[in-house]
């Protein structure tokens, strides 16, 4: 340990972080309370202390995300495995209120959830479809917060490069499994479900995958 390392140590400027940090996220608690009562039905967010509201979506991103919901919900519909929610659910972590795109939970715990549950827990499978205004924080803060709650899959879309990222948990990090530019992707946690990328990006393939299932 080095002179000046002890030195910090040993003076107040621990027990000032902590108090600093006390304080912080007594006040953060607070603003996150009152976000929570006064939130209305837009899509909302509260992410490290802020309130995050989303802006419209562009084509591009509508069809992904409705591509993936009809394949999600119809075959989980057939093998009962659990549900797919869309971006306006909440799912509430410790310190951040996010709204993913789409959101998988197995049958045991959407067995839990009732008519009126509006704050959900942790997902097992997230999926964000990248956007200008919300890459960052899809491959930031929430990358980050979504690994350290549990969930156990994610996939960054990105609707220009037409990729899929996947990421499966080790730990409490993802690790990405692969970036998926053709053929299939293989979904980690709904069991035997594999969508041909062009059915994620493209209406007709869509249809075409879904008439098949």
């Amino acid at each position: 340990m080095s002179s000046l390392f002890k030195e910090i140590l040993d003076s107040s400027i621990p027990h000032v972080i902590e108090k600093d940090s006390n304080e912080y996220l007594e006040d953060e608690a607070k603003r996150r309370e009152e976000f929570h009562r006064t939130m209305g039905d837009e899509k909302v967010e509260f992410i490290e202390g802020e309130i995050i509201l989303s802006g419209p979506e562009y084509n591009k991103h509508s069809i992904i995300f409705m591509n993936l919901t009809m394949v999600f919900g119809q075959y989980l519909r057939k093998i009962k495995l659990g549900h797919v929610y869309g971006q306006k659910i909440m799912v509430s972590l410790k310190r951040n209120d996010f709204c993913p795109d789409l959101s998988f939970f197995r049958k045991e715990v959407t067995d839990t959830f009732v008519d009126d549950t509006l704050f959900f827990p942790v997902p097992d499978f997230v999926v964000e479809v990248l956007s200008t205004s919300t890459a960052k924080r899809d491959r930031g803060i929430k990358f980050v917060d979504y690994a350290l709650n549990g969930v156990k899959e994610y996939w960054i879309v990105d609707p220009d490069k037409k990729i899929v990222e996947q990421y499966f948990l080790e730990g409490e990090v993802f690790t990405l499994a692969e970036k998926i530019s053709y053929a299939t992707v293989k979904c980690g946690q709904i069991k035997g479900l594999e969508i041909p990328l062009e059915a994620i990006f493209d209406e007709t393939a869509n249809d075409e995958f879904l008439l098949k299932m």
